[in-house]
């Protein structure tokens, strides 16, 4: 039987949701930055040098946005067992200190319009920054078993509110038409005092919440590399991890462009597109906390069938308005469906596993999701250099179409019962 840990009230869980919540607005502030600086020829902050193309731009844009979840991808697992040998506390104050020096760097890199210091401070953020598994492991430390599920769900709600708050954040102090000394850079400054907030959160109020660490454990530095092996030697879940992989990657797709379109089609600021994808999470959030409830009497996987096709479609609903106000009323067809499908896909994923198998399988979706973040924006940069700047929202479209057939063409329940077995 699984020991029973400590209780630890109040302060561990407030400093590991603030750690989680703080983290994502940090990321959410560089989504409506990134296309402005690179593919914004008309802002005062456009960071090319005379001679460069705006091609050579959206390429440029796209491995920015890729190189953090690259190296993210691949060090965020090597956190997490070294959070196990030598203790949860002191891994999450050396990320947070990397993610804080790695966003005035970036902040550095747009005053001085040094590309190569901005992705340099995105590695770096990459490699110290992915935190989110050692977070996880606090909330396993402190929680009984039994409490698990809603401090997870606790961790994801977080999750969710600081990525839609981060876009609206670095809107607005991008703007000067609110504070005549803002600026592209000053978001990041911002972002470095959240990361010092949290340092000092995790020094005062933290404990150690490992009970014992374990120096002997040899650390595996090509864990992602094996968890994405394994996502596809497992029986009953290649089509989830497929399903997951083709979901999060379209979704990356629209991400990366959708602000490069709005930028092009109707000359939105940083601050427009902070507040188009402010609206969007307002949407998800409505589809997540009223109407989920609503649909408990039918079956996730029917609905999750769906909702994922409805969301690959309705990606192309963006192309249909004329001016930019038009926008408003097309996001709540966009926004619930997808907000319904980010909420079902893991639950699935999580229900089909065995419970002594749940973090195994759970960890492998992360992976699969990393990975599905890695490399479509570097894709997406190549299309529409090479043919439009609409290109990699159709293939989100695709994608996201494409995962829902798979699924529902696929997918049997009975198949996922009681298999989390490897392939012989």
């Amino acid at each position: 039987m699984e020991e029973e840990p400590p209780v630890l009230k109040g302060k561990p869980l407030f400093v590991i949701l603030s750690i989680v919540f703080l983290d994502l607005v940090g990321v959410g502030i560089l989504i409506p930055i990134v296309p402005i600086l690179l593919a914004g020829p008309r802002s005062p902050y456009y960071v090319l040098p005379a001679g460069y193309t705006i091609q050579q731009g959206y390429i440029l844009l796209g491995w920015l946005v890729a190189i953090y979840s690259i190296f993210q991808f691949l060090a965020a697992p090597i956190l997490g067992q070294l959070s196990d040998k030598y203790g949860r506390r002191k891994v999450l104050g050396v990320s947070l200190g990397g993610t804080c020096i790695s966003y005035i760097v970036f902040a550095m890199g747009i005053i001085t319009k040094n590309i190569p210091l901005l992705f340099l401070a995105r590695a770096f953020d990459g490699i110290t920054g992915g935190n989110i598994p050692v977070a996880q492991a606090v909330v396993t430390d402190i929680t009984p078993v039994k409490e698990r599920a809603k401090n997870f769900g606790l961790i994801g709600a977080a999750f969710g509110l600081g990525f839609i708050i981060g876009p609206y954040i670095g809107g607005k102090l991008s703007d000067p038409s609110i504070v005549s000394w803002f600026n592209a850079a000053t978001p990041f400054w911002f972002a470095a005092l959240l990361g010092a907030v949290n340092i000092v959160l995790v020094i005062t109020l933290l404990p150690e919440t490992l009970a014992r660490t374990h120096k002997e454990v040899k650390i595996r530095w090509a864990q992602s590399l094996i968890d994405i092996v394994h996502a596809y030697t497992y029986r009953g879940f290649r089509t989830l991890f497929t399903t997951s992989f083709l979901f999060h990657g379209g979704f990356t797709f629209y991400t990366t462009f959708i602000g490069v379109y709005f930028i092009n089609k109707f000359n939105f600021t940083s601050g427009n597109i902070g507040d188009f994808l402010a609206y969007v999470g307002l949407w998800i959030v409505i589809s997540q906390g009223l109407i989920l409830r609503k649909l408990t009497r039918f079956a996730d996987y029917k609905i999750l069938r769906v909702t994922l096709i409805t969301t690959g479609v309705l990606i192309l609903a963006f192309f249909l308005p004329t001016v930019w106000w038009q926008l408003l009323f097309v996001v709540p067809f966009f926004g619930i469906p997808n907000g319904l499908s980010q909420a079902f896909l893991p639950t699935i994923i999580s229900k089909s596993a065995e419970q002594s198998r749940q973090g195994e399988i759970l960890g492998i979706n992360a992976s699969v999701s990393a990975l599905a973040q890695s490399i479509p924006p570097i894709a997406a940069g190549y299309l529409a250099a090479q043919i439009v700047a609409t290109a990699p929202i159709y293939v989100a479209s695709l994608f996201i179409v494409l995962s829902g057939v798979i699924f529902w063409l696929f997918y049997k329940r009975k198949d996922q019962e009681n298999q989390a077995h490897p392939v012989a």
